[in-house]
């Protein structure tokens, strides 16, 4: 990735050889390169006298492969303006940014590797979480059947303990708990272990009693900050490992298993 001077001082390079034209646009992209990365190439052909053919040719002079390249480049290397007072959900975004940055220094990738092991080979999959751990889990779980792979995800607490305790050896259940001490779940996951089921744990703590319990536990570390009583900072990182848990079982499903299912979602569209 270029920096603001690198891509200014290519432009200001490259504008002596260009011709009166296409010299027209250059000047303009030195003159005002904030605006120009906003703009369409109809938009910089009027500020600089040319047409948008014009605009084209002289991108590619300065060595882009077209506008739209030069303008990626631009508002890359272009700095933002600040702010004097931030907004609060930009702010938001800001922590969001900062939470999955830690996830993602704090995950080890070869544990998601494993949890694909564990997980794509078992004849029963069950997801099991509660409280605001559950929603995440609920849409892994739509993602999963997804792959044409069957999947059980008990809403209620007490179906998932009732559904764990009816697993085996041949079973797996991938639970996912931020603190990794929500009572229920901690019961569900036990109750698989003690039948043989292989248990996978998301959590956002390495110590807690179902990373203990789990046969792998995929630890995201917590996020600072956030809502007093939803940890929705560090459900982000979970959410993001979940996904990485489904693109590998899609993987090893292949393409085609999700064919049959885009009928399902045409089906599901109104045709007025």
């Amino acid at each position: 990735m270029e920096r603001t001077g690198a891509v200014m001082a290519r432009l200001r390079a490259s504008e002596p050889m260009l011709g009166p034209s296409e010299r027209r646009v250059a000047q303009v992209l030195l003159a005002r390169p904030a605006e120009v990365s906003g703009w369409s190439t109809s938009e910089l052909a009027v500020a600089s006298q040319t047409s948008p053919a014009t605009v084209i040719r002289a991108c590619q002079s300065l060595g882009f492969r077209g506008f739209q390249h030069l303008r990626l480049e631009l508002a890359r290397a272009t700095p933002e303006q600040e702010s004097a007072e931030p907004h609060a959900v930009g702010m938001l975004f800001d922590e969001a940014i900062d939470a999955l940055r830690l996830a993602r220094d704090s995950v080890d990738p070869a544990a998601i590797e494993r949890a694909v092991d564990l997980l794509s080979g078992a004849r029963r999959l069950v997801l099991v979480g509660n409280g605001f751990s559950g929603p995440p889990l609920q849409d892994a779980a739509l993602r999963i059947a997804t792959l044409g792979r069957s999947v059980e995800a008990p809403i209620d607490a007490l179906a998932q303990q009732f559904t764990t305790h009816g697993l085996g050896p041949a079973d797996a259940v991938l639970a996912v708990s931020y603190s990794g001490a929500n009572a229920q779940t901690l019961a569900a996951c036990r109750a698989a272990v003690e039948r043989g089921a292989r248990v996978v744990a998301v959590t956002s703590f390495g110590s807690s009693p179902i990373a203990r319990a789990a046969t792998l536990a995929i630890t995201t570390a917590t996020a600072p900050g956030g809502h007093e009583v939803d940890p929705f900072l560090s459900r982000l990182a979970h959410q993001v490992v979940l996904q990485g848990v489904h693109d590998g079982l899609a993987q090893r499903l292949g393409r085609g298993s999700t064919a049959d299912m885009r009928h399902v979602v045409a089906d599901a569209l109104a045709d007025d």
